[in-house]
């Protein structure tokens, strides 16, 4: 039997030394690194499965994607606007300013009250009716639009529309219709029409017929006691029952886009025994607005400025 050479046996037992040395320090950690190579073979194992690259499904369901939520959008500007008055005329004291219109240089107005009612057209620079017809004494009458050749005028709680020639004021036919009957005016297709609520009516001019509907809100809150209305510029305007103040709407998402003050047309001895600000008239050739109150001795001629 062959034996070992002396170097051969020296390096044998250095082996073992060194083996036995270091045991002690290897042993916590060997678990560890066992386990890491577990974790590299099944990485491999992964890759491999998955030539393109994606990572090995975990069996669970993608976790969604983080998305901010939606930006509110900026609020519409509302301006702010006065009355810049450019003239004034004599108005009726007796006519109770329902409707106002404006058309062929002269103006068509209605006036309420039960046995008072009137549909009337208006020399300008005296405040004379040229001609004027009453209506029966139990209607009182309110808004006003001119549709074509033919005006239009509601009742307040009779519910019935009233449809005349112009100019000759033949009465034409009647529409009836529920709810309360405030202000009318017509956007070149259809009339809008206000109940004294935010609520503003579509209407088809022929059959009276609704046809939708917007809701009038200004800084997320509805604008009630809508008056007086008038089409002007591609938007509504409309007076606010038992203030100055006439608002300018979108017809399209009700919004308000300005707001008008109009308080101070009357002095203060102008106005004793006058009620509230009432009726729009647009008048596009002269670049202005008319606008009045019920029982208002004068008819002011304004524009709309920044304040």
């Amino acid at each position: 039997m062959n034996r070992p050479r002396p170097a051969a046996k020296m390096r044998g037992l250095l082996h073992r030394r060194v083996i036995a040395s270091i045991w002690p320090v290897v042993t916590p950690v060997l678990p560890v690194c066992v386990l890491a190579l577990g974790c590299l073979a099944a990485a491999a194992c992964a890759n491999k499965s998955n030539p393109n690259g994606a990572p090995a499904s975990t069996g669970r369901p993608p976790a969604a994607p983080v998305v901010s939520p939606p930006t509110a959008p900026n609020p519409p500007r509302v301006e702010r606007l006065a009355v810049e008055v450019v003239n004034s005329f004599p108005h009726d004291p007796a006519a109770f300013t329902q409707g106002l219109l404006w058309s062929g240089g002269k103006l068509y107005e209605s006036t309420g009250l039960e046995g008072r009612s009137t549909l009337r057209r208006v020399d300008l620079t005296t405040g004379r009716s040229e001609k004027l017809t009453g209506l029966p004494d139990e209607i009182f009458a309110e808004g006003l639009a001119l549709a074509g050749d033919e005006l239009i005028q509601l009742s307040y709680r009779n519910g019935r529309a009233f449809v005349y020639a112009l100019p000759t004021f033949a009465k034409l036919r009647e529409h009836p219709y529920s709810g309360e009957g405030w202000g009318l005016t017509f956007d070149g297709r259809r009339l809008v029409m206000s109940d004294g609520s935010a609520r503003l009516v579509f209407r088809d001019p022929a059959s009276f017929a609704a046809k939708g509907e917007i809701t009038v809100m200004h800084a997320g809150q509805p604008v009630a006691r809508l008056n007086e209305l008038e089409w002007a510029e591609g938007q509504i305007f409309a007076n606010i029952w038992m203030t100055d103040t006439i608002v300018r709407i979108d017809p399209e998402s009700g919004e308000v886009t300005a707001h008008i003050d109009a308080a101070g047309l009357l002095a203060a001895s102008e106005r004793a025994g006058t009620d509230v600000l009432n009726g729009i008239a647009h008048a596009p050739e002269r670049g202005t607005f008319f606008i009045t109150g019920k029982l208002w001795p004068k008819l002011f001629e304004v524009r709309f400025v920044p304040r």
